[in-house]
């Protein structure tokens, strides 16, 4: 619902009568919409962190391959729910020039995907895959900025075509000799 609605849109009541929770209950395990849509950010990570594992752990591919996997993965994702695009991107431009405490959670949501991305893209310079010069936590950084400039992209367009442009330019282009 917030994919859909945003968070200013998304009203209480709405979430309530959607879910079939009483008020009460909300209230007991959220303090207010604010935290709920930071604990929705929370489980979303998780979400987020068992693919990065899944995909970046999978040691018979290599780390490029592995990488693209994650992000061929998000894109299944993204299809199923009909191209809402990232939680954290549609959050984050919604939130993050009117609440610093959003600002802050988002941002850090995203170093700690590029953090993670950037360990592989090591391991990938270390094998030769890529330039030996190459910095791998400005390149894991670019690949989740490029990304979520084409979720949005995807969102409004309404279909895949822009993730996978931005993704075979990466791996064709900006990780190439």
């Amino acid at each position: 619902m917030l994919l859909v609605h945003g968070y200013h849109d998304l009203g209480i009541q709405a979430l309530l009568e959607a879910t079939s929770t009483p008020k009460g209950s909300f209230y007991h395990h959220f303090k207010d919409k604010e935290d709920f849509a930071l604990q929705v950010i929370d489980q979303y990570m998780k979400h987020v962190h068992a693919g990065l594992d899944v995909c970046l752990g999978d040691k018979g591919l290599p780390p490029l391959k592995r990488v693209r996997r994650f992000f061929e993965l998000v894109q299944q994702n993204y299809r199923r729910e009909g191209y809402l695009g990232c939680l954290l991107g549609g959050l984050g431009q919604e939130l993050s020039g009117v609440s610093d405490v959003f600002r802050r959670k988002i941002k850090g949501c995203f170093s700690e995907i590029a953090k993670r991305i950037a360990v592989c893209l090591e391991e990938a310079r270390k094998r030769g895959d890529i330039p030996a010069e190459s910095n791998t936590k400005r390149m894991a950084s670019l690949l989740v900025d490029c990304w979520e400039g084409a979720a949005l992209r995807s969102r409004l367009q309404g279909n895949a075509a822009p993730l996978t442009r931005m993704l075979d330019f990466y791996f064709l282009s900006a990780v190439s000799r």
